[in-house]
């Protein structure tokens, strides 16, 4: 089954190649192309997971109209024979993975919705306490557990290494307080929602990282919207605080590859077939619960 590692459009003018996403110039919007890139610890692996650009993108285009009453998103044109009329040089190894969108100045920030403390935050709640971050969290907390409820948790952009933690307060540094009090209420009320229905199909939504943009009309939703690149889905009925949880993302690949003698510098390792293999059933099993639907045949 081919894989798309890089698209290649003449009719744009490519300007931004990113760990997953290429972004095309069509003048008074974009082009977004999500490949099958995968990437752990901020390294970008040799070969991809077939269908994952189709995956996210697929998964995105569902939860961007389905929450479209929350805020408003970047969302343009999701339709394979439009979006060709629209972009010259447009091809078959593009269909399924591309959308038009709203032109947007990315905020400075990562907003980040947490139902349960794991990951990131975790390791800082075991190192600093509860009040990481100026967070107020109960002391007994283990990896896993659920929080009383939904926080916001704002991070770093790093253009290299790592995304960091950071307070509220300097979210509202980087971004200004009406901006920053906007994106959390909007991130708090995506998160809700997008975990009251996947309860309904036996996943947890541990947390889910939303970007927003800048444009004439004001703020937007933009990026990707609850994929397994950008959230911790957990298997329900397996749920159990104290360490990982059976997930539905990257983190099977992640597992793999602390195995392995890599400093976890560039260039990242070849994935073996059987990795890539249950990492993207992984990702279509959550699709196929999430949206209820099977992946559109190419």
């Amino acid at each position: 089954m081919p894989v798309l590692l890089q698209s290649t459009l003449k009719g744009a003018d490519l300007i931004h190649r990113g760990k997953v996403r290429d972004t095309y110039d069509l003048g008074d919007s974009l082009l977004i192309v999500a490949s099958d890139r995968i990437s752990a610890f901020d390294v970008i692996m040799e070969n991809g997971i077939p269908d994952k650009g189709r995956i996210l993108t697929q998964m995105s285009n569902y939860w961007f109209r389905k929450l479209s009453e929350v805020c408003p998103h970047h969302l343009q044109v999701t339709d394979d024979e439009q979006i060709r009329q629209r972009v010259p040089g447009w091809d078959e190894s593009l269909a399924g993975r591309s959308v038009i969108v709203t032109k947007a100045q990315p905020l400075t920030i990562e907003c980040v919705a947490r139902g349960y403390i794991a990951g990131s935050l975790f390791k800082d709640y075991r190192r600093e306490g509860g009040q990481t971050h100026g967070l107020d969290l109960p002391d007994g907390l283990l990896d896993g557990s659920r929080l009383s409820e939904p926080i916001f948790t704002p991070a770093t952009k790093a253009t290299e290494g790592h995304d960091e933690n950071i307070g509220f307060r300097e979210a509202v540094d980087r971004v200004g307080r009406e901006v920053a009090e906007t994106a959390r209420e909007w991130t708090l009320e995506l998160y809700r929602r997008a975990a009251d229905h996947s309860a309904t199909v036996g996943l947890l939504l541990a947390d889910t990282k939303f970007e927003f943009g800048l444009t004439e009309d004001g703020l937007v939703w933009i990026d990707e919207a609850l994929t397994p690149d950008s959230s911790r889905y957990w298997e329900a009925s397996q749920w159990k605080p104290g360490g990982p949880q059976p997930s539905f993302d990257k983190q099977f690949v992640r597992d793999y590859l602390e195995t392995l003698a890599w400093d976890k510098r560039p260039p990242g390792p070849r994935l073996p077939d059987d990795v890539v293999e249950k990492t993207k059933q992984k990702y279509l099993e959550a699709f196929r619960r999430v949206t209820g639907h099977e992946l559109p045949a190419r």
